[in-house]
């Protein structure tokens, strides 16, 4: 079997001397910005912008935060810093630090946000601001490694780092007393996690990171673990060039008044005018669909969105904490983790807890599989079991009428997602189920054999926790869900999240064949831009019919436009702007399309590359990568997608697999579906112009056809 983690020996063994995302010799910087600035403070006001280099991926979100993520929290206070500025922000993801520096020296970011240790060698190139906290460096090694707990035991080992980190010269400072310590440099295209999974294997013995770092890695990976400190407390800032006296002393100014604001502590209770003295509103959300979680590299769902406008109202910034379970939300509340607690909650509010003003109103549904497609009162559900949830209101309407009808109630989880409940319906765990109205009109579309039946019962408040002492938090929010429940903002986003159907499953109505010889209105530049960046048309062809359905104003809910329906935040980076252009758009298209490939392995069999890079394009690479580590560990290949990582990604719609995600949840079926269809389709696209005699669809340039997918690469 080809497995990716077999692939991590290889990385290991490779020629050392490479590093990562770049050469190290010649500070090589790849052109993320459209214009040059060397400028102070007056020159980049006069742009009106503020360049930001942050470490991570397109999109900026190098996972999805869980509980206070340093990456996060620092790109959200360079937000905050521009808008103090009166400018506007532009994050600007770069996957090396030893790429940041150089981007910063010629004028291609302004500032770097990052993890920066304060070191004399980089003093001669830049400035730092102040420190913006203290860290140590640790040594991360797998869960069961034991060998490891002073320097002397670092003999022998092998240990990767990134050569353009201060990591790099702890591990060469070790070395000059532990000679055998061999120093393994992070090869080409090894993102963090990659490296992480290297340890985990054995493949390597360890890697180091700053322990605010390695804090956030554990929240989510429990294959890891710190072995030992490495250094002493050391600083760590931010990134200016050194002629820019003017942008430092604001973004000093800014960053002392931050931190004399922000609280040292991670559990305290505050009422909402310590809130905004803080200017934290920390929100505990479940990583669902419905609340909190990551679409291609942008966060999302319905109570985050609704948690993020308060926020923003009140001119705070939103920290996201994701409890391990739903009871643990109120728990982590009660103990000062957390202002609010998300959930949907019903019913009366326990002990020290108060319900906000209703955000909505959830209809409790009895649902069904085919059989029971035409049931519509509760005298036909004799000896049915019928799951539900203990204590909720739906249990009472039930349990009030159960001697009557003579049906039997079967206790859920509380912690099940809607998803999970419908999936074990579709299991036959259980004859029926009792589930809120609002995530029927998404799961429908995905279960054939799963139907909405009727209501149980009336339709039921639900509600936002706080504390009860915090009683002005309470009213500030009573009087914000008062002002939105029902209004524009709320309506679109609720039918963003809760009935847009065509998002999950789209009918293929259009024929494959148009009748005039062509495939679509843009075959020309599915053609051109498909021949430039090594993919056959028809699949590009396929793809756009997939995101659009050839309509070059389309926009969905979430804000993706055009044709190859890019979101604006991903086409900027990629140096595009004019999206409901045709050719810009399939440009800018194809070019993330090869982007993504790009972050795949060129060993990697070619139809299966594609798949995943399809795959990524619609989910995220983050979602996908999480995908294939699953598989593995699975013992499906991690190298292949049809039967394999296509059913880990399944899984990690289930919550004890999102949980240990580095991404989290995501509705795995989207981009199953997703690559299944486009395969469909371009099948379809190929064996139509290939029956044509002299069809003009011919094989494109040998040397460029390297991603052309010939039948007998299918493999499904």
């Amino acid at each position: 079997m080809r497995g990716w983690g077999s692939r991590i020996s290889v990385w290991v063994l490779a020629v050392a001397g490479l590093a990562a995302c770049g050469d190290s010799s010649t500070d090589e910087v790849v052109d993320r910005s459209d214009y040059v600035e060397t400028g102070d403070l007056e020159a980049i006001t006069a742009r009106g912008r503020l360049r930001v280099a942050i470490p991570g991926n397109l999109g900026g979100a190098p996972s999805l935060p869980r509980q206070g993520s340093p990456v996060t929290y620092q790109q959200e206070l360079a937000r905050s810093f521009a808008d103090t500025l009166g400018l506007d922000v532009e994050l600007v993801p770069v996957w090396s630090l030893g790429e940041m520096i150089p981007m910063l020296e010629q004028g291609r970011a302004d500032i770097i946000a990052a993890n920066l240790t304060i070191t004399d060698a980089r003093r001669e190139r830049i400035d730092f601001s102040v420190p913006i906290a203290h860290v140590r460096e640790q040594l991360l090694v797998g869960a069961r490694d034991d060998s490891i707990h002073k320097e002397s035991d670092l003999a022998g080992k092998r240990i990767m780092a990134d050569p353009h980190t201060s990591f790099w010269d702890t591990l060469l400072d070790i070395r000059k007393r532990v000679p055998s310590l061999e120093l393994v440099e992070r090869l080409p295209k090894m993102d963090d996690e990659d490296v992480l999974d290297a340890v985990a294997a054995g493949a390597i013995d360890g890697t180091v990171r700053d322990s605010n770092i390695v804090a956030m890695y554990l929240g989510y990976r429990q294959d890891l673990k710190p072995a030992m400190a490495l250094t002493d407390d050391r600083a760590i800032a931010w990134g200016v060039r050194p002629n820019t006296p003017a942008l430092r002393e604001a973004l000093n100014r800014f960053l002392t008044h931050q931190q004399l604001t922000r609280p040292p502590e991670e559990v305290y209770s505050a009422d909402f005018d310590e809130i905004k003295q803080r200017k934290v509103l920390r929100v505990l959300l479940r990583n669902t669909a419905a609340s909190y979680y990551l679409w291609r590299g942008e966060l999302a769902g319905f109570e985050y969105e609704l948690a993020k406008r308060f926020a923003d109202r009140h001119k705070l910034r939103l920290e996201v904490i994701v409890p391990p379970s739903r009871q643990a939300m109120l728990s982590w509340l009660r103990e000062g983790r957390g202002d609010i607690a998300g959930g949907f909650w019903s019913g009366a509010a326990p002990a020290g807890l108060a319900w906000t003003h209703r955000y909505h109103e959830g209809l409790p549904t009895l649902v069904g599989r085919a059989r029971d497609k035409d049931l519509t009162e509760l005298s036909q559900l004799r000896d049915r079991r019928i799951a539900v949830v203990p204590d909720s209101a739906a249990w009472a309407w039930l349990a009030a009428r159960q001697i009557e009808h003579g049906y039997k109630l079967l206790p859920i989880d509380d912690d099940l997602v809607t998803e999970e409940i419908i999936d074990k319906l579709a299991d036959r765990e259980y004859d029926m189920a009792v589930v809120d109205d609002h995530r029927l009109s998404v799961e429908l579309t995905l279960h054939d054999d799963i139907h909405r039946l009727f209501p149980i019962g009336e339709e039921v408040p639900q509600h936002w926790a706080v504390r009860a002492e915090d009683s002005g938090l309470l009213a500030a929010l009573d009087e914000f869900l008062k002002k939105e429940y029902r209004g524009v903002f709320y309506n679109v986003t609720y039918k963003r999240y809760f009935e847009n159907e065509g998002r999950i499953r789209r009918q293929q109505s259009e024929r494959v064949d148009r009748g005039d010889g062509t495939l679509s209105p843009f075959d020309t530049l599915a053609r051109k831009y498909g021949e430039q960046y090594a993919f056959d048309w028809r699949l590009i062809t396929a793809q756009m019919y997939q995101e659009s359905r050839f309509d070059p104003k389309a926009k969905s809910d979430a804000g993706a436009r055009g044709l190859m329906q890019l979101l604006p935040s991903t086409a900027k980076q990629l140096g595009f702007t004019e999206l409901y252009e045709p050719e810009t758009n399939v440009h800018a298209g194809v070019k993330y399309l090869d982007w993504v490939r790009d972050r795949f392995p060129e060993d990697l069999p070619i139809a299966d590359r594609v798949w995943f890079s399809l795959a990524a394009y619609n989910a995220g690479i983050g979602h996908v990568a999480d995908a294939r580590r699953l598989a593995v560990k699975k013992g499906l290949d991690g190298d292949r997608w049809f039967d394999n990582v296509e059913q880990a990604m399944l899984l990690l719609s289930r919550r004890e697999y999102a949980q240990q995600a580095r991404y989290g949840y995501v509705r795995g079926i989207e981009p199953v579906n997703y690559v299944q269809q486009i395969r469909s389709r371009y099948l379809a696209y190929v064996r139509l112009l290939e029956e044509r005699p002299g069809n003009a669809a011919a094989p494109m340039s040998e040397e460029k056809f390297v991603a052309m997918l010939l039948t007998d690469n299918m493999r499904h």
